[in-house]
């Protein structure tokens, strides 16, 4: 019996959904199954991301090592991993103290995360600080504190796992930064500064570290969890225009677990560069490129709509 015609589209719609999630499935379980016994480098593991990461990686079978700034929550994410694991299958993580705006522990560090295993596979590079501020408000020791967690901090540590990876001839970096690593915005002058230089840097390495078969990896998202639900507001303090708008997109978050699978992903798939955000920031990127003037314009609109707003409160 002929099937009618009206129900070939959502007929083949239902199929092409079914096939892509059993790719994706596939594909998941094929990632987790490559970082089995290797050595992962997490940085900043006990917050959103890089929790999310440390217990994607532990159920893969991964050697990890664990950075954070609290030792605290360092041992709850460790009890929290091996609780309900099975020994045979995952690796008991190795915990270190890492705070990147602390640059004397640098070398410490560095020697602590190669003691424990005497080699890294793959370094996920994960933390940030941030800030959102007038340029004039920002102090120099303040843009000092953001360029040593930004940039200082995840370069060097960079470069102390490098020689644990260019004798092997193999290994994986990869840095997660923030789609303002190629895209500024208003009132975060520092902040975008170190994402452009620590941007500018795996770029650099990147070229100079593929003869020795090291692949780096870049990833630009969005803000992390931005998209939370706000109080109603007065709608005459609201700015209605194009900027307000683009404005609002450019700072839509993704939730942690997205991007802990998209790295993931990119470590499964030896990616260079991804770019995990929604429509409006990547039309932003393209016109940063190829209608700068316009974009720019807009970028202005946005900070004179959020002044009037301000004094209409």
């Amino acid at each position: 019996m002929a099937l009618p015609s009206v129900m070939v589209l959502p007929l083949l719609i239902v199929v092409a959904a079914g096939v892509y999630y059993i790719y994706n499935e596939v594909m998941q379980y094929m990632a987790k199954s490559l970082v089995r016994n290797k050595v992962v480098v997490i940085t900043d593991a006990v917050t959103g991301v890089g929790n999310e990461c440390a217990r994607l990686f532990h159920k893969g079978g991964a050697r990890l090592i664990l950075c954070g700034t609290n030792w605290d929550k360092l041992e709850s994410l460790y009890d929290s991993l091996t609780s309900d694991a099975d020994p045979s299958e995952t690796f008991a993580p190795k915990l270190i103290i890492l705070d990147f705006s602390d640059m004397e522990s640098m070398e410490d560090v560095v020697a602590e995360v190669v003691d424990c295993y005497g080699c890294v596979d793959v370094f996920i590079c994960n933390s940030s600080m941030k800030l959102k501020a007038p340029v004039q408000s920002v102090s120099l020791e303040l843009d000092k504190n953001i360029m040593d967690a930004n940039y200082f901090g995840p370069t060097t540590l960079t470069k102390g796992i490098l020689p644990t990876m260019i004798p092997r001839r193999s290994g994986q970096i990869i840095l997660v930064n923030s789609i303002q690593g190629r895209l500024a915005i208003p009132f975060r002058s520092s902040y975008a500064a170190s994402k452009h230089a620590v941007q500018a840097f795996f770029d650099c390495l990147r070229a100079e570290v593929e003869e020795y078969g090291i692949t780096v990896s870049t990833i630009s998202h969005t803000f992390i969890d931005a998209a939370t639900l706000q109080s109603p507001e007065n709608p005459a303090s609201k700015p209605n225009s194009l900027s307000a708008f683009i404005a609002k997109q450019l700072t839509h978050g993704v939730r942690p677990s997205v991007l802990a699978n998209e790295i993931m992903r990119t470590v499964n798939r030896k990616r260079k560069e991804v770019v995990l955000a929604h429509p409006i920031p990547r039309v932003a990127l393209y016109l940063r490129s190829l209608l700068p003037s316009f974009l720019f314009a807009v970028l202005a609109a946005g900070v004179k709509d959020s002044a009037v707003a301000e004094q209409m409160q």
